[in-house]
């Protein structure tokens, strides 16, 4: 999406300005911005809402990241960035953003209009190694993986080869029950990584 298409309140137009355009049927409401109504809501236009909350450095993780590939239908209520370059950046601070300290390899990132975002399989894995510490992984933990139901075996094999790892017994069990949930209608079974 290009980003002269999505609004922030204060920036071109007053907060009650895209109100009304929203109730004109004009603008939907996109996270903490607008896009035009008549563009479809895609993984673009979902980084795009979400690109204010990134520290220089972070990357978009966890139930953020599950939320920009499409999973759920609003952001979480708490957005989870992960650290993406070798130094530690400073953050800015706010109270509804966890910053990871952790850096992804560039591997396990792409880019989605102009933010780097954790790839989906790197996304699953983090929701379910942070499941039983952060009740909102908990929660698009399965989200996540009833959307992309292919990946649950590939976390279970890349946890597995961990040798030491605090916590894989309770992710191998997170993983059991995600392999036993029922495949959901319209579930992407190849992920293919779509940039824009």
């Amino acid at each position: 999406m290009d980003p002269s298409l999505f609004y922030r309140p204060g920036a071109l137009l007053s907060q009650q300005e895209l109100g009304a355009a929203r109730l004109d049927g004009l603008l939907v409401e996109v996270g903490e911005g607008y896009m035009p109504a008549d563009l479809p809501e895609d993984a673009g236009a979902r980084a795009a809402a979400v690109s204010p909350i990134l520290s220089p450095g972070y990357a978009a993780s966890g139930p953020t990241a599950a939320w920009v590939h499409g999973v759920g239908d609003t952001p979480p209520a708490r957005h989870h960035t992960q650290r993406a370059v070798d130094h530690r950046p400073r953050i800015d601070q706010r109270r509804d953003v966890i910053a990871h300290e952790g850096r992804v390899p560039h591997s396990d990132l792409i880019v989605i209009g102009e933010i780097p975002v954790t790839t989906p399989l790197r996304t699953l894995t983090d929701l379910v190694l942070t499941s039983g510490r952060y009740r909102e992984c908990a929660v698009w933990m399965p989200e996540m993986a009833a959307a992309f139901p292919s990946l649950v075996p590939q976390v279970q094999t890349l946890l597995a080869a961990r040798s030491r790892m605090p916590g894989k017994r309770a992710a191998m069990s997170a993983v059991a029950a995600l392999l036993a949930l029922p495949a959901r209608e319209g579930a992407q079974d190849d992920v293919t990584l779509r940039t824009t």
